[in-house]
């Protein structure tokens, strides 16, 4: 047990995260591409975890300023600058390499290969970090974190097909990420924050917050962490791909005018006309406003979204978009200028509901500034994402995380070879296998996957501890640490000492 450095018990909780190196890995894991071998200096997860905590501290100390607001903040269990800044620097401890792609795999993976009815899920692959499977806390497992933190990293508190009951995915307007994905009925909810391995750790989370807020309701501290998440990636990754030249300023500046020009003819139009003309300027823009009313009725509205269009045209496109980024200072100066001034603008437009629609939390974005966030997204996911250069590359990184996980599985059930085990995964199998066989003794219902029956025998639960352990170990890697791996495993490097053996 190492002695703490300070005194505020959500102090070393944020000391204890930080301290983690679990917290360290996050440098070489994707946030959107990969640095590795590129030369670009684009954001990694540390450092979209970084800023996540100082917009989290900056709006929580912004609300708890307001003593009007500070009463209902009580009220709905408290919104401390510590425990929020703490929770925004755990917030991303489970994403495995690769990023958003290396989660779908692994996601795959887990309920196909393994059985595991939980599957993988970022979120609560963070609450298994700091509740069992990180040891630098002062227990045996986890980092023995206070129960506001642990509660605030929560922001989708259900698991994915258990609790609470009823379950939110049954609601008649589900939360947002509780319903089910429309391509996959019957695997629960397409987000969620706990493996049914942590349900005890989950309930005494939550109980402080009892006839507080709802059963489902993320707390206040989460909300305010999940909002945060959601201004830092909105802004910091249009950094990114301005500085990389991938944002152009005339297929940008094209949608938005576009659209603007044609907002009441494009309204009209057929749907599927729009889809299959979806390159055509304008088209994808109109499609993202039918979407909003579709998910999002209750804040939604078409003026607010006009005027969202035309800020972001006038402050991204023809502001920083309009002068290409050359490493100059005036070009830096522009990029910090847009970023400082938008993430003030964004914690400023955050206002507490004592009463909020069940796809909302208890504190969220103005109506103003959520249509922003979602523009500003849009530009994101159409001019970043959807690029087809980017799409061979994350083809590949699939292919390396499902071969390294088939690899590594066939060591498992290789008697011969299996004590030359990395000791990592030998300890994360042993320790699913103790929690598997114990709720497979008491609470078997828990265990229950798409097959609709629970598994049977030592052996079934001896493939389910398997599954898992291969998962919380490849889930642990950096990106170079996963391709590397792959690459002494298939025999593609003669180098013996490799820093996919540093674990």
């Amino acid at each position: 047990m190492s002695a703490d450095l300070v005194a505020s018990p959500f102090r070393v909780d944020r000391d204890r995260v930080a301290s983690s190196p679990f917290f360290a890995r996050l440098g070489g894991v994707t946030q959107v591409v990969s640095p590795t071998g590129s030369g670009l200096l684009v954001h990694n997860r540390l450092t979209h975890s970084l800023k996540v905590a100082q917009v989290a501290r900056a709006i929580a100390e912004r609300l708890t300023a307001d003593p009007d607001t500070a009463v209902l903040l009580h009220r709905l269990g408290g919104c401390h600058p510590d425990v929020v800044e703490a929770a925004a620097l755990a917030h991303d401890l489970g994403h495995p390499p690769f990023g958003h792609l290396g989660e779908q795999v692994l996601d795959r993976l887990a309920r196909h290969r393994f059985g595991l009815p939980d599957g993988f899920e970022g979120n609560a692959q963070s609450f298994r970090i700091i509740t069992t499977t990180d040891v630098r806390g002062p227990a045996a497992s986890g980092l023995d974190l206070t129960t506001a933190t642990r509660a605030a990293t929560l922001k989708y508190p259900w698991t994915r097909l258990s609790h609470p009951q009823p379950h939110p995915r049954a609601m008649p307007v589900p939360p947002r990420g509780a319903g089910e994905p429309a391509d996959m009925p019957g695997t629960g909810s397409a987000k969620f924050s706990v493996y049914v391995t942590e349900l005890d750790d989950f309930v005494q989370s939550r109980a402080p917050f009892t006839g507080r807020i709802d059963p489902w309701q993320q707390t206040v501290e989460a909300a305010v962490m999940d909002i945060a998440d959601d201004v830092a990636y909105a802004i910091h990754d249009l950094e990114d791909f301005h500085r990389v030249g991938v944002l152009q300023h005339a297929t940008v500046s094209a949608e938005l005018a576009a659209w603007q020009a044609d907002a009441l003819e494009l309204a009209g139009a057929d749907r599927d006309e729009l889809v299959a003309h979806s390159r055509r300027p304008g088209r994808s823009l109109e499609l993202l406003r039918r979407r909003l009313h579709v998910k999002d009725s209750w804040v939604v509205d078409d003026d607010a979204f006009a005027a969202a269009v035309s800020t972001v045209r006038k402050e991204l496109v023809d502001g920083l978009l309009a002068v290409p980024f050359d490493g100059s200072v005036e070009t830096e100066q522009a990029v910090a200028e847009f970023s400082a001034r938008w993430t003030a603008r964004l914690c400023d437009g955050v206002a507490v509901l004592a009463e909020p629609h069940p796809r909302a939390a208890h504190v969220v974005l103005t109506t103003e500034h959520w249509h922003e966030v979602q523009v500003l997204k849009f530009v994101h996911h159409r001019f970043v994402l959807a690029r087809p250069d980017l799409a061979l590359h994350q083809r590949g990184q699939a292919r390396l995380l499902t071969a390294l996980v088939e690899a590594l599985d066939q060591w498992l059930t290789d008697r011969h070879e299996a004590s030359r085990l990395p000791r990592r995964l030998h300890d994360l199998v042993e320790l699913a296998g103790a929690e598997y066989a114990s709720l497979a003794a008491t609470s078997p219902e828990l265990l229950v996957g798409a097959t609709g029956e629970a598994p049977r025998g030592r052996d079934a639960v001896r493939a389910l501890a398997r599954g898992r352990g291969v998962v919380d170990f490849v889930a642990s890697l950096t990106d170079t640490q996963a391709a590397a791996m792959m690459d002494a495993l298939s025999g593609r490097t003669g180098q013996l000492w490799t820093d996919a053996f540093v674990l």
